[in-house]
């Protein structure tokens, strides 16, 4: 039986945002000597606000992915819950404790924000063939209760994304325009998530993130990105991984996501959980 999840206080409402004093602005990679990932990636980064179609699993290895997500997925409709209700799931498996700790992907990570890294977030966000929800125009900051915003996304692809099939989109560039004003949405009949940004075409390019299995893409927390609803016979899942600088503080108790991944945590401000033992 899967162990019912932590609950954690959610970001405020539009008119309560402010009670948090946060630092909203681009910090790029400052990163000298890439180990993982090539200068020209972390250039591209720094410009576009992301990266995609890195390569980290092989077939056989993304298949197996994509079996457990599958147990995982069929124990929560069971439960009753939806296809989106999986996440901080590294705290209670550990198979998604050690894809958030990954080597490899851990290496992309520090290349981006330096040395000191926390793992703080694990979500699979699936869309079901013929799911009526889009995913609206957003960036990702306005619901983390964190400061500095130092945080990155590896967006893991459990099954192929393509546009067909609804695969993220993002606005190239659009981190640089710092934090942008938002609607919210109260109809959430045909949506993922209740901000909406407006007008987002005006801030960048738009690009598709077509990725197959197995294969991560990297944004800044600032990006604004988004997804259509999938009106194709075939399911769309991928496995946000969070990442943050260690000297990054959250609010609302969302430190005790956190696991020290690499470097030091000098004040202990992240709870550090240990790997779990059930999966």
């Amino acid at each position: 039986m899967m162990e019912k999840p932590k609950e954690f206080k959610r970001i405020p409402d539009a008119d309560e945002i402010d009670f948090l004093d946060r630092e909203f602005k681009f910090f790029p990679s400052s990163v000298e000597n890439p180990q993982a990932l090539t200068p020209e990636q972390v250039g591209a980064f720094n410009r576009d606000g992301f990266i995609k179609g890195i390569k980290v699993f092989d077939e056989e290895e993304a298949l197996e992915n994509r079996s457990y997500f599958d147990k995982l997925l069929k124990i929560a409709l069971e439960a009753g819950q939806d296809s989106y209700s999986i996440s901080t799931a590294h705290l209670r498996h550990a198979k998604v404790y050690d894809l958030l700790t990954h080597p490899q992907i851990v290496g992309y990570v520090k290349d981006l924000l330096g040395n000191d890294v926390i793992g703080w977030g694990s979500h699979f966000f699936c869309k079901m063939p013929f799911d009526p929800k889009a995913t609206p125009w957003h960036q990702d900051a306005s619901y983390w209760p964190l400061t500095p915003t130092k945080t990155v996304t590896v967006w893991l692809a459990i099954d192929d994304a393509d546009v067909e099939n609804s695969c993220m989109r993002f606005i190239k560039g659009s981190h640089l325009h710092g934090h942008l004003p938002f609607k919210r949405i109260d109809d959430m009949s045909t949506v993922v998530l209740d901000q909406i940004v407006e007008d987002a075409l005006n801030y960048g390019q738009m690009v598709d993130v077509e990725l197959k299995a197995g294969e991560v893409s990297i944004h800044s927390d600032l990006l604004l990105h988004g997804s259509e609803k999938n009106e194709s016979d075939r399911r769309r899942c991928g496995l946000t991984l969070r990442y943050c600088a260690s000297e990054v503080r959250a609010g609302l108790d969302w430190n005790e996501k956190g696991i020290l991944i690499s470097g030091e945590d000098p004040e202990g401000h992240w709870a550090n959980s240990p790997r779990p033992n059930q999966d």
